[in-house]
């Protein structure tokens, strides 16, 4: 779980501590004379001390302040004292996380922000040069900001990581490497990974391309600008991919201006902007949608109430035509077409569509596109039920992949690497690997188990050049806003393997490893477990970087719900897969787009470029809030615990002891993101519950819906899953501990009253909970009739979906029935998708044997909606 070490955390702390000393001071106020409350005004002065670091890295309020409070206190002018507190903690306003409309403060007239200039430099001179650059603010400026002047490398990154009112940096010649300031250790670690340690050896130009490097890791989404004391047209060239300008410093109303509208880019929102203006245009209304403009609902004797609820904004937004700066979805020429490219930067791809019904759409979009009758499709079996559904319908040959099963918690885990490329191998060896053609995957999972991306990418492309990566992202959208989150998310990997591909070296590691790998004679590939034990690595002469990521932006970042987007970053797009694309775009696209969907998209990707970090990590931190709130307290011990790592990776996957064991800094966080095959989500928690004795499906709703109002997505037989998002609140963090206490409290209350036949009953109960259940089942295997032979696993969905269109094709069987005809050795072929949800992936397809196996899983499952098996008349199964 977290530590101190995490930006969030600091938040909170320095949050706290201001409304500490503000209320404190108000005590010491009205103290009587000569009663200053010695105990309060030490704590004062401690907190203080432990403020006054921390606020070198913001503008305001800044050591100054914490100085001038100090004089105050230790002077006894207690009043002044409380003006100066009070005036900063009502200025820095709601406590990070705190509750909508309960403690914000009301709408500035202009969004303000803060600069970070770079330069070390006296204090005379820091001064001075804040002044120069607050004299050009103007009251006509669309935003405005106060400037903040940090000494060196080091102390610049620990601004940009702990400071999220920065949104533009300033490089200036003068800067040092190291700081002279005590930094956290919880994060001086991770920024020495950012900055690297050879700062003293590299000359001026790659020294200043470093921190650039450094603060574009962190957060990418800000605008750098350098000012060069030397001949700029000479340097110009060599950072322009680093900065956005490089001035001279006598140009500094011009660096004023680009500062703003660097700002003001991100802060445009093309589509929702148009979508506003044609909400206030007079208009006659001659077209399809008598909803719009709002006359039927304002103008109806028993419907008015949907107006109210609603409001008129979103009925006068309605329309069904593409003019007046609206677009269309279908050929985005305007307006939404820039919308999705102002996407595209902020989540790091080439290309991002916008789609309206869901990430189900989004994976048959991008699977239709890329995969042709015929195609093998590499698949987790495990994926969700659209992606399935889609490759039937786009006539693949399906070979699933196995995920590692938890059997103890009913979840399945991830796909091996190992699996992986074991299968590519078997294809090779049957002389059908040229027919595979995309391999699909969820990162991350449901249950928060990240994939390494890049090495998967890696490793598979080192065997198969072309395949194409599709990576569904639908709980992940958030990932690109965190500095160690990022770098296992589709699109940034994608960049990093083609920069890697890209390198002097990489031709000669490729060189270098084939000659291991390959007979010296005949040049054919040695054995296979050998080039499983390998780590491999791309031939860069070959290799083309295919990489798409599915996102419900809705599920993880603000959207409405069905807002989705498809990201791109394919090398051969144009070449191989625009027109395709464009097919299926049109193929599953509505012509009726909601257009308050799509600018839900739009200012959703403004709240990210300009506050995704901080939003981002926030939820981090208040997950593990209520981790360490779980761990800490004897009574929620006593029938709860947080699943880490330990519990849900394998040990060859991680490292060990495996993070997230206790409090880990950002350090440690990083270390296992970049060297671990599979990482958990730290803002996702998954919950035991086996000591409860109650089952998950019950808990959610007897427990913490039904009572309390508190909802979650999913729950397996004896976990819940508990997941942060970037609307998490700190006070509805305090109501669910509150909560899960109450609960525990009602657990041991309810035993104290137990007769011992209740006591025996409840032991059995949570036995069953707590002791393995049936093994989560495999894939078991298409029918023979189905597959392409019998030394690869791939099936034919299609075909046996629409054998089932034909009368007399299918019958129905109730699981007993089922099971009786599998147990006498009949073969029972799934005519059906049966998919619990959640977590929505099918246990049979079209095409599948049933086996006694599944059919034990399948009667020990706990959720209440199964799609595909009918409670009536049992599986459908062709006949």
């Amino acid at each position: 779980m977290p530590g101190p070490g995490f930006p969030g955390g600091i938040w909170r702390q320095r949050a706290d501590d201001w409304e500490f000393l503000a209320q404190a001071a108000r005590q010491l106020a009205g103290s009587a004379p000569g009663h200053p409350g010695s105990a309060v005004l030490a704590e004062c002065l401690r907190r203080l001390d432990r403020l006054e670091p921390l606020e070198a890295y913001w503008a305001f309020p800044g050591p100054g302040q914490v100085g001038r409070i100090r004089r105050c206190l230790r002077d006894g002018d207690f009043r002044a004292a409380l003006g100066l507190a009070e005036a900063t903690a009502r200025r820095l306003g709601p406590v990070p996380g705190g509750n909508p409309g309960e403690e914000a403060p009301e709408a500035p007239e202009r969004h303000s922000f803060e600069v970070l200039v770079i330069d070390d430099v006296s204090p005379a001179e820091r001064a001075l040069l804040q002044e120069s650059m607050h004299r050009l603010r103007h009251a006509s400026d669309q935003f405005t900001y106060t400037v903040n002047v940090v000494p060196s490398v080091e102390d610049a990154l620990m601004a940009v990581l702990l400071n999220p009112e920065i949104q533009a940096c300033v490089v200036r010649p003068g800067f040092a490497n190291r700081s002279r300031a005590r930094l956290d250790p919880g994060l001086a670690g991770y920024l020495g990974t950012v900055a690297g340690a050879d700062l003293e050896q590299l000359a001026a130009l790659p020294r200043t391309l470093r921190l650039a490097e450094g603060i574009a890791a962190l957060r990418p989404e800000l605008d750098l600008y350098l000012v060069a004391a030397v001949a700029i047209e000479e340097v110009a060239g060599s950072l322009a991919s680093r900065f956005r300008r490089v001035f001279r410093w006598q140009a500094l109303q011009e660096l004023h201006l680009s500062i703003l509208a660097g700002v003001a880019e991100r802060y445009e929102t093309p589509f929702f902007d148009a979508v506003r203006r044609h909400s206030q245009r007079p208009a006659g209304v001659f077209h399809a949608m008598p909803v719009s403009r709002g006359t039927s609902v304002t103008t109806s004797k028993w419907i008015g109430d949907l107006g109210g609820f609603y409001g008129l904004n979103l009925f006068l937004a309605e329309t069904s035509t593409t003019a007046g700066g609206l677009d269309s979805l279908l050929d985005p020429h305007g307006s939404l077409r820039a919308a999705q490219v102002k996407a595209a930067r902020a989540f790091g791809a080439q290309r991002t569509w916008f789609v309206t019904n869901g990430t189900s759409t989004a994976n048959k979009i991008a699977i239709q596109s890329i995969v042709a009758p015929g195609d093998v499709v590499l698949v987790d079996r495990n994926c969700h039920k659209s992606h399935h559904y889609a490759l039937m319908l786009a006539g693949a040959r399906v070979a699933y992949l196995e995920a590692y099963p938890l059997d103890e918690y009913s979840v399945y885990g991830a796909v091996p690497l190992e699996n992986l490329k074991r299968m590519l191998l078997d294809y090779r060896r049957a002389g059908r690997l040229e027919e595979v053609k995309l391999v699909a995957l969820t990162n991350c999972t449901f249950d928060g188990i990240v994939y390494d991306v890049h090495r998967v990418m890696a490793e598979c492309l080192a065997i198969k050049p072309d395949l194409v990566f599709l990576w569904d992202e639908a709980w992940f959208a958030f990932g690109a806003f965190h500095p160690v989150l990022r770098r296992r998310t589709a699109m940034a990997a994608a960049r990093r393997l083609e920069q890697d591909l890209a390198g002097p070296e990489a031709a000669a590691r490729y060189a270098e490893q084939a000659a291991a790998l390959h007979d010296a004679a005949t040049g054919e590939p040695l054995e296979d477990e050998l080039w499983l034990r390998t780590r491999l690595v791309p031939d860069p002469a070959r290799t083309r970087v295919r990489v798409y990521a599915t996102q419900s932006t809705h599920k993880t970042l603000t959207a409405l719900r069905q807002g989705s987007m498809i990201h791109v970053y394919d090398r051969d797009f144009n070449r191989l897969n625009a027109e395709s694309f464009r097919e299926a775009y049109m193929t599953h696209t509505s012509t009726s787009p909601n257009y308050q969907i799509l600018a839900s998209l739009d200012a959703g990707r403004r709240q990210v470029e300009l506050e995704g970090f901080e939003l981002v990590q926030r939820q981090v931190d208040l997950a593990g809030s209520i981790a360490a709130a779980v761990e800490r307290q004897p009574l929620l011990r006593k029938y709860f615990r947080i699943l880490g790592p330990g519990d849900l990776i394998p040990p060859a996957c991680r490292q060990d002891p495996p993070h997230g064991a206790g409090a880990v800094g950002l350090a440690e966080l990083d270390r296992a993101w970049r060297a671990d095959e599979f990482v958990l989500d730290p803002s996702r928690l998954t919950l035991h519950i086996g000591l409860t004795g109650v089952d998950g499906d019950s808990f959610r709703t007897s427990c913490l819906m039904d009572r309390f109002g508190i909802q979650v997505n999913k729950t397996s037989r004896n976990t819940v899953l508990l997941m942060t998002n970037i609307g998490t609140t700190r006070s509805a963090v305090a109501y669910l501990i509150e909560v899960l206490v109450q609960l525990a409290a009602a657990f041991d209350e309810e035993q104290a009253g137990m007769s011992p036949a209740e006591l025996q009953a409840r032991a059995a109960r949570v036995a069953s909970l707590t002791t393995a259940p049936p093994p989560l089942p495999d894939f078991s295997r298409f029918a023979d009739r189905f597959r392409s032979g019998p030394d690869t696993p791939d099936g034919d969905l299609r075909t046996a979906h629409f054998l089932t269109y034909r009368e007399g094709s299918c019958r129905y069987l109730l699981p007993e029935a089922a099971a009786r005809l599998v147990d006498g050795g009949e073969e029972l072929v799934s005519a059906a998708f049966v998919t619990p949800y959640p977590p929505g992936f099918p246990v049979l397809v079209p095409g599948q044997v049933i086996t006694r196996e599944i059919l034990e899983y399948m009667a020990a499952l706990d959720v209440r909606e199964v799609h595909g098996f009918h409670p009536e008349f049992g599986y459908r199964v062709l006949a």
